[in-house]
């Protein structure tokens, strides 16, 4: 740590001093940046009240000594406690949205903001999505950002976490959606109208095995458990959405799921299935698609 923090005089400064303490103390990234740079760019931002729209040439700007302490803070917290920055920040983005995020949501980081971005095509007309389900929603950012990309789709978003709701909700009027956005609170199906059906139904659902949570660095353990860890082997949240997914679909409807590095597993559990695993330009894998008529045709 720094014995004078008078040493540390720009913006440029600060950053620089903020990457090589989280490099030597070890952190863990993954939850909105990936490497120790951009994590200190981001809070040393957030700390004087600034934005990534700044212009480069005023990171050589110098700090008044109480917008030292307070970058000095936030990056000390960082180390210490191990929280997720996006926790410290209150604030993350996804799909290019800015959302409100805290210890009771995971931190949106999933490979399907890109199928958003493109509507779903080519798997789904864009224009043709009429309702579209969101099991898991967490913060919301998933279903908020199928209705802001696709303002014609009524979307609803489902989740057992009333904490959880909370945070979508604030999301929700954020975003100035509530018009279009509906959140259940309910385990998984169960609170849906039952006339309701989906040209679409997404999740990206608790996965991660029991032994693999264990594993996982201390940022991630900061996240709720329950938004992570699933029983029999990381399996169980997701088979109930496959078994009761064809029911709410529409014919001609697709149901997409993240089981990131349950993949393996799901597709050892069933090996008959013809799981579409689907490519990401910007990274990311173990991303499923099945038609309707594919749910109705494999028992699960």
């Amino acid at each position: 740590m720094p014995t004078d923090i008078h040493a540390l005089c720009s913006l440029r400064d600060w950053v620089r001093w903020g990457a090589s303490q989280f490099n030597a103390a070890g952190l863990s990234f993954g939850h909105g940046a990936d490497n120790a740079l951009d994590e200190s760019l981001n809070l040393v931002l957030h700390a004087l009240h600034l934005d990534h729209s700044l212009p480069d040439s005023y990171l050589d700007c110098r700090v008044t000594e109480e917008e030292a302490r307070d970058i000095l803070h936030l990056l000390l917290r960082r180390m210490q406690e191990r929280l997720p920055a996006a926790y410290l920040t209150g604030r993350t983005w996804f799909a290019g949205l800015e959302f409100i995020v805290n210890p009771q949501v995971l931190v949106p980081r999933s490979p399907l903001a890109e199928l958003i971005e493109q509507g779903f095509a080519p798997w789904l007309e864009p224009e043709a999505i009429e309702r579209a389900l969101d099991l898991c929603t967490g913060s919301g950012c998933i279903a908020l950002a199928i209705a802001q990309y696709l303002p014609q789709a009524q979307v609803d978003g489902v989740d057992l976490s009333p904490a959880a709701l909370e945070v979508a909700e604030l999301n929700r009027q954020r975003l100035e959606l509530a018009e279009q956005v509906q959140f259940y609170c309910a385990d998984l199906y169960a609170g849906l109208p039952a006339e309701a059906r989906y040209q679409l139904i997404i999740s990206n659902p608790p996965y991660v095995a029991r032994e693999e949570y264990l594993g996982l660095a201390e940022e991630y353990r900061h996240e709720p458990r329950m938004g992570l860890e699933a029983a029999d082997a990381g399996l169980e949240i997701v088979i109930r959405i496959l078994r009761g997914a064809a029911q709410f679909l529409a014919p001609d409807g697709i149901l997409i799921v993240e089981v990131g590095s349950s993949a393996e597993t799901l597709q050892q559990r069933y090996p008959e299935v013809p799981f579409l695993w689907l490519e990401f330009e910007r990274g990311g894998d173990g991303v499923f698609l099945l038609s309707r008529q594919q749910l109705t045709d494999y028992p699960f």
